[in-house]
């Protein structure tokens, strides 16, 4: 099976690719990195960040390469008091924040034609369940809210958390789950808390950011083993 496993920044695929013997090939202003793993052809890539580059990505990683079904990994800022930094959520429901045609009296997150929330693999969500029990690990699910901000600000959490009911922020899941949607391609979405999304966030992601990026990288090549 041809799988792709797509990250935003270099730190979110180096634990992978640390794994691997691959081969690589320039494409469209990104690197795409190729290799064999447990009789499957991984495609690997980082997006850069932010739902544009993510989106781009994950169709070529689809449209061009062929992959088949598609994992996310990375970190996130937490909205929910319950997940704290070093926790893995799945997101078994993914939505942009930041969309807002609220003036034409529509929610926000609304695109026409377009569901404001996109559902995640079931298939997947429950291997990610299962290899989560088999390693003694818990990994929650959550609602992920994306946007093309870094959040930091203890209003806007309120708010994003209040609109959505969503459990974590970050900038690409729910362009990739567009995508794959789009596509009928299965997709996951595994994300590692680096930070908890108020306040000083910034100076909690850059401790947290490799730590948590390793722990998302390596369950999620847990889950290609098992598949």
């Amino acid at each position: 099976m041809k799988i792709a496993i797509l990250g935003a920044m270099p730190e979110e695929i180096t634990p992978l690719l640390e794994k691997l013997d691959y081969i690589q090939e320039s494409y469209a202003n990104n690197v795409f990195y190729f290799a064999k793993f447990k009789n499957h052809d991984l495609i690997i890539a980082y997006s850069k960040i932010g739902k544009v580059n993510s989106a781009l990505s994950a169709t070529l990683m689809i449209e061009k390469y062929g992959a088949e079904i598609l994992f996310f990994t990375g970190v996130a800022g937490s909205l929910n008091p319950n997940f704290k930094i070093s926790d893995m959520v799945y997101g078994t429901k993914l939505l942009q924040h930041d969309i807002d045609i609220s003036a034409f009296g529509h929610p926000y997150g609304y695109v026409p034609d377009t569901p404001i929330f996109i559902n995640s693999d079931e298939n997947l969500n429950q291997l990610a369940l299962k290899v989560a029990k088999s390693l003694n690990l818990t990994i929650y699910p959550g609602i992920i809210a994306s946007g093309d901000q870094f959040i930091c600000d203890d209003e806007k959490k309120k708010w994003i958390k209040g609109t959505f009911d969503a459990d974590l922020a970050e900038m690409e899941g729910a362009s990739v789950a567009l995508v794959c949607h789009s596509l009928n391609t299965p997709f996951f979405i595994l994300r590692s808390v680096s930070d908890e999304a108020g306040t000083k966030a910034e100076f909690d992601f850059d401790k947290f950011m490799i730590s948590s990026a390793k722990i998302s990288a390596n369950f999620v090549l847990k889950m290609v083993e098992n598949l």
